[in-house]
């Protein structure tokens, strides 16, 4: 199973949000200069992680994003499934709506799907923002944190 880049992007951008949480807003053009997204396509990240309410909004001269929540509250899990739709690795095994087949009962290759689907769920569902600060925090990237996300 591979993310596209509006999941792996996605996530970088709510890291940035992560290490700048509790400063204020910031504002995205800051964000995609670190994280080297383009302007216009982070803007349609933000949009899906705002209206699913993962992130908000400031208006102003002084607005910008910021997390909705503490990053201890927001996992990996959370923002893969705002942009990247209900996992699994085939059609038959979504979380949300699992396609109907004739041999779902005697499918072998189902129950190998569905176990897939629920490792990589159990595993993002583990990972919160914060973890992903701590693990930073630990390997030492404060000062190039643009790079190693």
């Amino acid at each position: 199973m591979k993310l596209s880049t509006k999941g792996r992007y996605g996530l970088k951008a709510m890291f940035d949000l992560a290490i700048h949480y509790g400063d204020g807003p910031i504002s995205l053009k800051s964000v995609a200069e670190r994280q080297l997204i383009s302007d216009h396509y982070l803007e349609q990240l933000i949009a899906s992680l705002r209206k699913s309410g993962l992130v908000k909004s400031v208006r102003g001269a002084q607005g910008g994003y910021m997390l909705a929540d503490s990053p201890s509250k927001i996992t990996v899990g959370d923002i893969i499934r705002v942009l990247e739709g209900p996992l699994g690795p085939s059609d038959c095994v979504l979380e949300d709506e699992p396609s109907a087949c004739d041999r779902a009962d005697c499918c072998v290759t189902r129950i190998v799907w569905e176990k897939i689907r629920l490792s990589i769920s159990e595993v993002i569902d583990s990972i919160t923002l914060q973890d992903m600060l701590d693990d930073y925090e630990r390997i030492g990237n404060k000062d190039n944190y643009m790079y190693y996300i």
